[in-house]
């Protein structure tokens, strides 16, 4: 057995029966974006306002995408920043940087159009 078989694909998108609304495409916009200046609180924050309401479906799975993400990004500058002892570390932060900014800037442009989207390379930690 391969240490691959047990990798699994990322989650299917919410369905959802008709077009997303204005003000969850909104929330879902701010809770990718912020995760570029606010680190994961931003979108934690959103999660947490939206996840006991069953009507706002589409900002609680963005928001919960949107934290993975900032997780993931957190283990890997924690990463980078031990391996800053062998120069490597130096290097790939900046990379990990970039990645954050790119990804977190193509998910809100899909979140504003209505569109779920699954960042690739996450830990989904939340459930």
């Amino acid at each position: 057995m391969s240490e691959f078989d047990n990798v699994t694909a990322p989650p299917p998108p919410p369905t959802s029966v008709g077009p997303v609304p204005s003000d969850q495409r909104t929330m879902a916009l701010a809770a990718h974006l912020l995760g570029i200046f606010t680190w994961f609180i931003g979108p934690l924050i959103i999660w947490l306002i939206s996840k006991d309401d069953s009507s706002k479906g589409f900002v609680t799975d963005q928001a919960k995408e949107a934290l993975n993400f900032q997780i993931t990004i957190t283990l890997a500058m924690i990463i980078c920043f031990i391996l800053m002892i062998v120069i490597i570390g130096g290097l790939l932060a900046p990379l990990v940087g970039i990645l954050n900014i790119v990804f977190c800037i193509i998910a809100a442009v899909k979140a504003n159009n209505g569109e779920a989207y699954r960042y690739p390379f996450t830990l989904r930690l939340i459930k």
